[in-house]
């Protein structure tokens, strides 16, 4: 199992800023194509960056979707700014099919999704997202359901390893895990740095050369945990699948191995370009149709050198991009991402 790769707050946080900057935005917008008359869903819109560069780009219209209520609340003065061609819409990406069909956005020609926590939600100390802000724990992006607190405070410590391994790859999860047990058993816990120091004590603290906190895996694994962000990026493939018109472009940037690795196989298994089964593990292509998707880049692209020195968080971004084909969209399986 390889390690995750960055999360935005390791990126930046060593060098003492972690401002939102649109990762990989001219790569986005040169392998999306918006064009005259376009209709685009951005499915994580955040600041509005990559929103923002599509409208620039060409005389289109741009559905771009958050759940985070205080994200669509600071886009108003986007939409006034875009008159008539940006529209916003609270809701999770994984519904960017239906969402689209209600706002007339359906077929689209192209979809980008930028996976992750953004920066912003980083810097504001009150959503939790931090192990260097002090803050409550937290860290729900629509600011309902399961926080990493009632995790925490709840949960059963074998429960707690399995989410720190399965989401943060953090091969001593049982160790973090049995500290915060044997912690909260004396008081719960409230506060983001109150997590941070246990967990990096369990860890044995940090060492004055190391780069990346001993919480980096443990923070990581409750924030995917609690807003289930790798089901919802399975979930989003698929709408994405059902609302692009032939010819329609996915444009994804992930930052992590976690979802790096979902976006690739998912990908190859829609290109027809995953590797056929063994006799152990059947080949299933041959139930299925056509490929629904032509992959645009077999290699993911990285980020410049230039970009780097810049914006530190792009560091660790991955883009991966695929062309619609014209074949009817996968029937989908509840085994459908089982081997991902």
């Amino acid at each position: 199992m390889t390690p995750p790769r960055d999360d935005p707050e390791i990126a930046g946080s060593h060098h003492g800023r972690s401002r939102h900057v649109p990762v990989l935005l001219s790569e986005v917008i040169e392998t999306l194509q918006p064009a005259a008359g376009d209709r685009h869903i951005d499915g994580t819109f955040g600041a509005g960056g990559y929103s923002r560069a599509i409208l620039e780009a060409a005389d289109c219209q741009v559905l771009a979707i958050d759940r985070d209520p205080t994200a669509i609340a600071a886009g108003a003065a986007l939409v006034a700014e875009f008159a008539g061609r940006l529209t916003l819409a609270e809701s999770a990406f994984s519904r960017l099919d239906d969402v689209a069909a209600e706002h007339g956005f359906a077929p689209a020609d192209g979809v980008v999704l930028d996976i992750g926590v953004s920066s912003m939600q980083l810097d504001e100390a009150e959503r939790g997202f931090s192990f260097q802000k002090d803050g409550p724990l937290d860290m729900r992006m629509s600011r309902a359901g399961l926080s990493a607190a009632d995790v925490v405070n709840g949960h059963e410590e074998a429960h707690i390893a399995d989410v720190l391994y399965e989401f943060g790859e953090e091969h001593r999860s049982r160790a973090v895990a049995r500290a915060i047990v044997k912690r909260r058993s004396e008081r719960p816990f409230e506060r983001t740095l109150d997590l941070a120091e246990v967990v990096s004590r369990a860890l044995g603290g940090r060492r004055h050369d190391q780069k990346v906190h001993p919480a980096t895996r443990t923070f990581q694994a409750l924030r995917i945990y609690v807003n289930d962000e790798l089901g919802e990026l399975r979930r989003a493939l698929l709408a994405a699948e059902r609302c692009l018109r032939p010819g329609g472009r996915l444009v994804v940037v992930t930052f992590h191995s976690l979802e790096d690795r979902i976006v690739k196989q998912f990908l190859q298994k829609r290109s027809g370009a995953a590797p056929k089964g063994s006799r152990y593990l059947p080949d299933q292509s041959a139930q299925f149709d056509r490929p629904s998707f032509q992959i645009v880049n077999r290699r993911s692209l990285t980020s410049s050198k230039g970009e780097l020195e810049v914006n530190p968080r792009a560091r660790s971004a991955r883009l991966r991009a695929a062309v619609r084909t014209s074949a009817p969209a996968w029937p989908a399986r509840e085994d459908e991402f089982r081997d991902l």
